[in-house]
């Protein structure tokens, strides 16, 4: 067969990058400014670099333990054979966890944003049904079928794009170089707050579900698999950058306080950046950006939540199947967000506590089982065991952050 027979056939490294990033990047973002205020830009941004690192290496890891196995076998497959049942269950059950509790997140997001954006058309709209409403509306597309999720998130996704480049486009020419540097405040201090800024990194750069279904998506092809994973973690770090620079450049770091106080939902961030910009088509295309950035979210994890419970469950594949898959997806998350719509913030946190059992953790020890009985033949992650222990470390930790914070024991930026 000729070379440029198997280009054709091979399919595109850009399209496994773009997976990799689409995935990562998400309403989830909008945390970041306003949990990284007290730390501020250049702290923040080492803590995301870190942060970047590790959760790179330790998709690498799953890479490594996966080539071991038949294409398709996922997370439930190496754990249980490589760790026993006892690590399956755990991992199994931060997986629902961390599915619940973004769905939740992204509940809270998308009823603060549509009040917000029906508010800047003069309509008065409660946060809480306008989130319940398109929790309803995102049900009935993933219980239509997964067709229907894939046509619609590629729409969605599309208008994302667009509007993220017209968007930062247009903030980054707002940047005040005294802004982003503090000048303002000469006795500020930023270390204390950035152990507190980890858990949110951690949830800000998920993937890790994906790594099995690049492997299906190109065959036991490493080296394809390591650059999409490279590109596409990359792409989600840049952005990120960009993202902070365009916050604190435009919004004082004091102004953080209040937003973080009103929960840190999106919409209070938006309407932050619009009463600084004061900018009408800016403020609009804000607006636009933010709902689509909650719809892209909300539909991918819901339909991974969705997939995850109907294997569980051996709900079938029927109209009655899906439905209650959909009504056991959906029921809690909205029962949430009813009795508490301003939980954004915490959510994203939580997620990133319970991630560290299958983003790091896991990965770790599936290395580390995987060489002993297989020697990994086919993919070695760099490092040897020290990087094995850096990879535990960085989980463990983001995990006691969590819990300290939780228990008010690392310092609040107020």
């Amino acid at each position: 067969m000729t070379t440029a027979a198997l280009s054709r056939q091979t399919p595109s490294t850009f399209a496994g990058i773009v997976i990799i990033g689409g995935t990562i990047i998400g309403a989830g973002m909008f945390s970041l400014p306003v949990v990284m205020s007290g730390a501020w830009f250049f702290w923040s941004l080492a803590a995301l670099v870190f942060t970047w690192f590790c959760m790179l290496h330790s998709g690498l890891m799953i890479l490594e333990a996966n080539l071991n196995y038949h294409v398709g076998a996922s997370f439930d497959t190496m754990t249980r054979d490589l760790l026993g049942n006892v690590w399956n269950r755990i991992n199994g059950l931060s997986i629902a966890f961390v599915l619940y509790i973004l769905t939740y997140a992204y509940i809270s997001a998308s009823g603060s944003i549509l009040h917000h954006t029906l508010g800047e058309m003069s309509i008065s709209f409660p946060a809480r049904l306008a989130g319940v409403l398109f929790a309803l509306a995102v049900a009935f597309i993933v219980w239509l079928s997964t067709r229907a999720v894939s046509r619609m998130t590629a729409i969605v996704l599309g208008a994302k794009v667009i509007t993220f480049f017209l968007t930062f486009g247009s903030l980054l020419g707002h940047v005040e170089p005294a802004t982003l540097f503090n000048v303002a405040d000469t006795q500020a201090s930023y270390t204390p707050y950035l152990l507190m800024t980890l858990p949110f990194c951690l949830a800000s750069f998920g993937y890790h579900g994906n790594v099995p279904s690049l492997m299906k998506y190109y065959g036991k092809n490493p080296r394809v698999i390591v650059r999409c994973l490279v590109g596409g973690t990359l792409l989600a770090l840049g952005l990120y950058a960009v993202w902070l620079l365009a916050t604190m450049g435009n919004i004082p770091r004091h102004d953080f306080i209040a937003i973080a106080d009103k929960g840190g939902n999106i919409d209070v961030l938006v309407q932050a950046l619009s009463g600084v910009l004061n900018s009408r088509s800016l403020d609009l295309l804000l607006v636009v950006f933010s709902n689509f950035a909650v719809a892209s979210s909300f539909l991918g994890v819901t339909l991974g939540l969705f997939d995850y419970l109907a294997d569980l469950f051996g709900f079938d594949d029927s109209r009655l199947g899906r439905l209650k898959t959909a009504a056991l997806t959906f029921t809690p998350p909205v029962i949430g967000g009813l009795v508490w719509p301003d939980g954004f913030l915490y959510a994203i946190g939580y997620a990133g506590l319970a991630a560290t059992v299958w983003a790091a953790i896991v990965p770790a020890l599936l290395a580390r089982a995987s060489r002993k009985r297989f020697g990994s033949p086919q993919f070695r992650v760099w490092g040897g065991t020290p990087m094995i222990v850096l990879i535990l470390i960085f989980g463990v930790g983001n995990a006691v952050v969590h819990l300290m914070s939780t228990f008010d024991l690392l310092p609040v930026w107020k």
